[in-house]
């Protein structure tokens, strides 16, 4: 008998404690790759919000999703359809219809053709050749998924074409590029139809039936259509009512005829509603169209509650199917182009979001000519949390460090004193347990990251049940989880070592820490953005010639999306022309990968906050950080002899801020109480 692995999912209740589900939600590689060998699947239905498999079936459940997949036949019939149209080289990005960096399984047709997994990269095939391109956090992982079908693209490399460099140069010739143009943004759109033309291509055409999807068939898994629940004022802060007045008013100064809301986490936070369509984010399927006199929800109204319709009702909002978007759009455009005609007056057009609105969601609305791409103000106005938010944000964390701390003094008895062989997954799982004890625990936030020794040097690594490696004590361990809570979301990364670390290891976690740390205490004028301050984080790795594949700091959100726009701190583009603003929740995680040896990484979530300061340069506010994460720094992997005075007094203050928080969890667990204060001991 063979067991395939259910993913955890979650939902919330208004009325009761959230209850943790387990539903059938496969990797749509692993469910199209199901042999005809007899397989027992077990089906949950998570409209029951009840628990029917106990964690020790669950055990049993196994995985091969970082296993190779033969794609050869999914692109012999891929290819086959690309005949059919007239289409030279097909275009499958990463995201759904709504840009959404983690995806329902239904819409992971980039996993599904290529194989891999990770959640960054681009497919393209040709009738002739197939390329895969990602970014540094998967390199590893991609050249384990891709079969010798695929060409990988390791973007950011020198001399490495990006994806639409190469998608151009194979265009060469008068060749045709389509793409499913609900998938990929109207900005991209443009950019690689104009790069085709250059060179020699003959554009980039629409293709409205997902090709993909054709090839997958009857094993695509369906649409998740789950229930829909009513964040209560009591974490959210703000009703709908006062979040649409403000839109409108950000609407007026732009003079634009209304906002089309297409990202889930946007529509989530504006209506405070959460779902569980998108395993660990708390969204569902839906847009929304807001205007000066109207706001309209497109979903599917069984979703709803009774006190999820009273509450939109009483906000005077409408509700209307999910499909009907694409109607109303496509009438608004028709009405636009009829008072077009004869105008001696600009007229105000719709707005999307820049960057993320889809080209045909751009399309559906009439075009360049009737449309505008802005930044969202929705998503601008999610980034700066209220106090509530904050609170919440707050005390979740304390809440969640207390389960670690519990959990990392757990496992070094376990593989210490006890000589426990635990492998990389079974550890995950204990952390999950404790965290699920916590009061207004919902969920995991995404897959935790349980590495032990070379599988820490891996970004992304996700270990898979059955096929992980059993956590040596001598070697270093990294953690990188978080949880969703009805308060808030957590992300935090710690790096241990069970053993004696060498000077290597010891030498890189405290150049890490070191960044962690300066980056902390920056103050800076507001005004300043996360890609003007990335460096303080990489200063002490750069002087010994080292550095980091991946962004600083993600913004976090408010019992949401764990990554959330359009924040960050990094080298991003986006991240040039976007300040950061006091109420901002941001990560703050620089780290370094020795490959095939170790990994470290530090990671906190921290509240951007205004700072009093001697002196008010050009009469503006400075800005600073309030750390939220409360774990301790694992003292054996610090060399003291590489931190200054200042250092040592900001870890002592941190440890001392740890110990008053959290010790209060364990005052019936001395081994765990014995164990936070060794770690939270002064320098």
């Amino acid at each position: 008998m063979r067991y395939i692995r259910a993913r955890p999912c979650f939902a919330a209740f208004a009325s009761s404690p959230p209850l943790r589900t387990l539903a059938v939600c496969l990797s749509p590689a692993r469910r199209a790759s199901i042999p005809s060998r007899p397989v027992t699947v077990i089906f949950v239905a998570r409209r029951t919000f009840q628990t029917v498999l106990s964690r020790s079936a669950a055990a049993k459940l196994s995985s091969q999703d970082m296993e190779t997949v033969d794609t050869s036949a999914r692109l012999s019939a891929l290819r086959a359809l690309m005949r059919e149209r007239k289409v030279d080289i097909y275009v499958v990005p990463s995201e759904d219809s709504h840009a959404s960096e983690y995806i329902a399984d239904c819409d992971a047709r980039r996993e599904f053709i290529s194989g891999f997994s990770g959640s960054a990269g681009t497919a393209v095939i040709s009738l002739e050749k197939a390329a895969l391109a990602t970014d540094g956090r998967y390199f590893n992982q991609a050249a384990k998924q891709l079969d010798s079908n695929w060409l990988l693209l390791k973007t950011g490399l020198q001399d490495v074409p990006t994806w639409q460099e190469w998608t151009a140069d194979e265009a060469a010739g008068g060749k045709i590029v389509a793409v499913d143009p609900t998938l990929i943004s109207s900005s991209i759109a443009d950019k690689l139809n104009e790069s085709i033309k250059k060179s020699g291509g003959a554009g980039l055409e629409t293709v409205t039936e997902n090709l993909v999807d054709l090839v997958w068939g009857a094993a695509r898994p369906s649409r998740p259509n789950h229930p829909v629940v009513l964040q209560p004022a009591k974490y959210a802060g703000k009703d709908t009512a006062a979040k649409l007045v403000d839109l409108r008013k950000d609407l007026e100064k732009k003079k634009s005829a209304g906002f089309v809301v297409s990202l889930l986490d946007e529509v989530a936070w504006l209506f405070n509603l959460r779902g569980s369509d998108i395993t660990y984010n708390p969204v569902f399927f839906s847009y929304a169209i807001i205007t000066q006199d109207s706001a309209t929800l497109y979903i599917d109204s069984s979703k709803l509650t009774a006190e999820c319709q009273g509450y939109l009702a009483d906000n005077k909002v409408l509700v209307k199917p999910y499909g009907e978007l694409f109607v109303d759009t496509k009438t608004l455009a028709t009405v636009a182009a009829a008072a077009a005609e004869g105008a001696t007056t600009p007229l105000k057009k719709y707005s999307i979001s820049s960057g993320k609105a889809s080209w045909a969601l751009k399309l559906a609305l009439g075009g360049e000519k009737f449309v505008e791409e802005i930044r969202s103000p929705v998503g601008d106005a999610k980034a700066v949390k209220n106090e509530t938010e904050l609170n919440g944000m707050r005390n979740c964390h304390i809440r969640d460090g207390a389960a670690l701390i519990e959990f990392f003094a757990w496992l070094e008895v376990q593989l210490v004193n006890k000589k426990a062989v635990l492998d990389e997954v079974e550890a995950s799982d204990k952390l999950e347990e404790l965290r699920s004890k916590h009061q207004d625990f919902v969920g995991l936030s995404f897959d935790t990251i349980s590495s032990t020794g070379a599988n820490a040097a891996v970004i992304h690594y996700k270990p898979e049940r059955g096929n992980c490696s059993v956590i040596d004590p001598n070697a270093v361990y990294l953690c990188d989880s978080g949880a969703q809570y009805l308060d808030g979301t957590t992300d935090t990364t710690r790096t241990l070592h069970f053993g004696t670390p060498t000077e290597a290891e010891k030498t890189a976690y405290t150049l890490v820490l070191k960044g962690n740390m300066a980056l902390d205490m920056a103050v800076f004028p507001k005004g300043t953005t996360g890609f003007a301050i990335d460096s303080l984080a990489r200063q002490f790795l750069w002087k010994y010639g080292l550095d980091y594949r991946h962004g600083t700091g993600h913004g976090v959100g408010s019992y949401l999306n764990v990554h959330e726009g359009p924040i960050g701190i990094g080298t991003r583009k986006n991240y040039i022309d976007v300040p950061l603003a006091s109420g901002n929740v941001i990560s703050n995680e620089p780290g370094y990968y020795e490959d095939g040896a170790y990994g470290i990484r530090i990671e906190n979530i921290v509240i951007v906050r205004e700072v009093k300061t001697k002196h008010s340069f050009g009469d503006k506010p400075y800005l600073g950080f309030e750390h939220v994460t409360m774990v301790p720094y694992c003292r054996s992997l610090i060399d003291e002899t590489l931190l200054t005075p200042e250092e040592k007094k900001w870890l002592n203050d941190s440890s001392k801020d740890i110990l008053a928080k959290t010790e209060s969890y364990f005052k019936d667990d001395p081994l765990t109480h014995s164990w936070l204060v060794r770690e939270t001991q002064p320098f």
